[in-house]
């Protein structure tokens, strides 16, 4: 029986929301190598999160950047955390982090990292891209949000939870662009590509690691499934 390879776009807010999340990074490895010892393999794709919007901003302030300008920026910020990742999950980890998803190396290894792509995509593209190519039909996107709402929860009280939802009324939700240091549930274009090869996305609160085993264990999952 082949070995089951699991996808995870892990954002960079839940790495880093303000200062490198230690605990959670810990939790994470030891849940992770769990699996990898029931064999499980996993390609792992990291965001940028708040270094990256960070960074971005500053930019802003003190130059005119184009927007591959700002994509470059994002992207350094989403391989930075990508090699943060690498080295924590030492000798289970391949020991270089992936720069193109449409090339996944062959490797004994039973984690892979990567992070950012090129600029005009995002690290949630970069994701779906790797699922593609390991013929895997199912991402986790694990975020800082508990449920994706039909309304901006910050902005709106009276948003409503989504617990599943299929691609076409989730589309209709999001931005029809995507743009350097975006902040959306999940990235439009990757979006459309993830309807079109049929993947399923579940989204769920990253801190919560008990949640992400049930997830990982195909159990209810407190979390907005997309099909």
């Amino acid at each position: 029986m082949e070995t089951e390879t699991v996808v995870i776009s892990l954002g960079g807010s839940i790495i880093v929301p303000d200062n490198i999340d230690v605990d959670f990074l810990k939790s994470f490895k030891d849940l992770i190598i769990s699996y990898v010892k029931q064999g499980k393999k996993f390609v792992i794709i990291t965001g940028g999160g708040k270094i990256a919007r960070t960074y971005i901003e500053v930019v802003k302030k003190i130059s005119t950047p184009t927007p591959d300008d700002l994509d470059w920026i994002g992207i350094a910020a989403t391989r930075l955390n990508s090699e943060l990742l690498r080295a924590s999950f030492n000798e289970f980890a391949h020991p270089e982090i992936i720069m193109d998803p449409d090339i996944i190396p062959t490797t004994d290894k039973p984690i892979i990292l990567g992070g950012g792509w090129k600029p005009g995509n995002s690290s949630d593209l970069a994701a779906i891209h790797s699922a593609i190519s390991i013929g895997a039909k199912r991402v986790i996107n694990m975020s800082n949000v508990d449920y994706v709402c039909d309304k901006d929860p910050n902005l709106y009280p009276e948003a409503k939870k989504i617990e599943q939802i299929s691609w076409e009324d989730f589309r209709k939700l999001l931005p029809k662009k995507w743009g350097p240091g975006s902040n959306t549930p999940f990235d439009p274009i990757a979006s459309e590509m993830a309807e079109k090869e049929g993947i399923e996305v579940d989204i769920l609160n990253g801190k919560n690691i008990s949640n992400l085993e049930k997830c990982l264990n195909g159990e209810k999952f407190i979390g907005t499934r997309i099909f």
